[in-house]
C-alpha cells in the first residue's frame, strides 16, 4: 500500500518541524545549560524544575497553557497583535514554540551532564594559560562535551517527531499547514483506516528503535574512547 499525498505532506511537515525545532533548541539548551552548571545561585533549583516539567505534564496541558499564553487573549498574543504580527496558534511557528517548550529538558538535560562531566580541572588549566572565558567554553567545554550535544539532538528531534497532545492542541489539524504525522495516525484511526494507521505507526517504530540503537551505540563507542 503507498501512502497517499496527505500522509506524505504530514510526513514532510514534521520532519521540517523537527528540524527546525532541533536547530532552536540547540541555541537555547546550550547557554542554560552552562549557566545552570556553573551557577550558584539559589534559583538554580527553580530553573532545573521549570525546565523539566515538561517530562511530567500531560502534553495537553502544556499545550492548553501554551494556546491560551499565545492566543489572542493571552500575554504574548495580545503584545504581537499590538505589534502588528500574527498570533501563533494554528500555525507552523506556534507548532515550533510548542515543540520547543515541549522538548526542552531532552536537549538541557544531556548538555548539562556532558559540561558537569568535564569538571573545573580543564577549564582552569585553560586559565592560567590565559585564554578566556570565550576561548575556555568554545575550545575546551565544546569539544569535551560533544556526546551531550550529539545526544540532545538525536533525543530532540526523535522527541518532535513522536508528539502528539502538544502540536494537536497548539496547532490543531490543518492540512499541509499544522497536521503532523502523528495527528494523521490520529486521523487514520478515527477513520476506521486501520492499514494506513498502521503503516505509519510501525514506520515511527523502525525510526524510535533506530534512535534508540544509534545512541546506544555512540555511547558506548565514546566511553571506549574515554577510558
Amino acid at each position: 500500500m503507498n501512502l497517499s499525498a496527505a500522509d506524505m505532506s504530514a510526513i514532510t511537515l514534521t520532519l521540517q518541524l523537527a528540524a527546525v525545532t532541533t536547530l532552536v533548541l540547540m541555541l537555547i539548551a546550550t547557554p542554560l545549560a552552562w549557566w545552570l552548571t556553573h551557577t550558584q545561585t539559589r534559583w538554580r533549583m527553580a530553573v532545573t524544575a521549570l525546565v523539566a516539567l515538561p517530562l511530567v505534564l500531560p502534553p495537553t496541558v502544556l499545550g492548553f497553557y501554551l494556546l491560551v499564553l499565545l492566543g489572542p487573549k493571552g500575554m504574548i498574543g495580545q503584545w504581537m497583535l499590538a505589534m502588528g504580527l500574527d498570533t501563533l496558534p494554528f500555525t507552523f511557528g506556534g507548532l515550533v514554540v510548542g515543540s520547543v517548550v515541549f522538548s526542552l529538558p531532552f536537549a538541557v538535560q544531556p548538555i548539562t551532564n556532558a559540561f558537569a562531566a568535564i569538571g573545573a580541572r580543564p577549564l582552569e588549566v585553560a586559565a592560567t594559560l590565559r585564554a578566556s572565558l570565550w576561548d575556555r567554553f568554545w575550545s575546551v567545554a565544546v569539544p569535551l562535551a560533544r556526546p551531550g550535544f550529539i545526544t540532545a539532538a538525536v533525543l530532540a528531534f526523535a522527541h518532535t517527531v513522536g508528539e502528539f497532545g502538544v502540536v494537536l492542541m497548539l496547532g490543531g489539524n490543518i492540512p499541509g499547514e499544522t497536521r503532523v504525522l502523528s495527528v494523521a495516525i490520529y486521523d487514520h484511526v478515527e477513520a476506521i483506516e486501520y492499514s494506513q494507521a498502521h503503516l505509519l505507526s510501525a514506520g515511527l517504530v523502525v525510526f524510535s528503535f533506530v534512535v534508540l540503537l544509534m545512541l546506544g551505540r555512540h555511547s558506548a563507542q565514546w566511553q571506549r574512547v574515554a577510558t
